[in-house]
């Protein structure tokens, strides 16, 4: 009964040591001082967090969970919408495949000018490109629904409500999931990018930290940075996957 889960432990602890092992052998390698080793790093990383690492990373931390939630709703709801009215489909796609191959990104002059240098500029930059991810997938998963489950439903007496509530909402939840999941690695990223050119003193955030340490060449420093931000969305990742186990068991079986 608990072998699965000792399982899953042996994969992750086999991962680090690897990871950890190429880790080490690059930097023995290269012998240069911009390129620690684990332990070094790991040292400066447990002493940085009692110096105030930690305030970076719950920054940061809390500027990835809000602006995937703030694009979650939003883009499930109408994403949900526009798979099942074809009418309203028609007209919203073309606005669609236009402005989401476009980089946001590039924004980011126009979005701090507009909203200043603290979290709400970084919150809504992340949000908007997350939105986009999140709505195509929500929106292809939508009009795959098997229309006799709709139909079904409705002979039942359900409503308009109803329907999105008990049948496309749960059909589109695990594609929700893994695009949540993906848009996590875009947000990280974005997050990073932002921080590092739209922070100012204090708890800037990791990306932040980071410029920091790299523009005063402490190797040791910067890499502390890195492993924080990678341990933020590792354990971001794991929570995502812990959702989609209770939400969707049978994609498990």
């Amino acid at each position: 009964m608990h072998s699965k889960p000792k399982h899953v432990a042996a994969d992750y602890a086999g991962a680090v040591i690897l990871l950890l092992a190429v880790w080490g052998l690059a930097s023995l390698s290269l012998n240069k001082p911009y390129f620690p080793g684990p332990c070094e790093s790991f040292l400066a990383f447990g002493r940085e967090m009692g110096k105030g690492l930690w305030a970076h990373l719950l920054v940061s931390t809390y500027r990835v969970v809000v602006s995937l939630a703030a694009a979650l709703v939003p883009a499930v709801a109408l994403g949900m919408v526009l798979g099942r009215v074809e009418r309203l489909d028609r007209y919203a796609a073309p606005f669609v495949y236009l402005t989401y191959p476009v980089p946001k990104i590039i924004f980011l002059p126009l979005v701090i000018t507009l909203l200043g240098l603290g979290d709400v500029s970084k919150i809504f930059l992340i949000s908007v490109i997350v939105f986009f991810q999140i709505l195509v997938t929500t929106r292809d998963a939508s009009r795959q629904v098997n229309k006799s489950m709709v139909d079904s439903v409705l002979s039942l007496g359900a409503g308009e409500l109803q329907i999105y509530r008990h049948v496309i909402f749960p059909a589109c939840l695990p594609k929700i999931l893994t695009a949540l999941r993906i848009s996590l690695g875009t947000a990280i990223a974005v997050l990073f990018f932002s921080e590092t050119l739209a922070s100012r003193g204090g708890a800037g955030g990791i990306g932040y930290y980071l410029m920091e340490a790299w523009a005063r060449l402490e190797w040791d420093v910067m890499f502390a940075g890195i492993i924080a931000m990678g341990l933020m969305g590792f354990f971001l990742y794991l929570v995502l996957e812990w959702a989609e186990k209770k939400l969707c068991p049978w994609e498990s079986l």
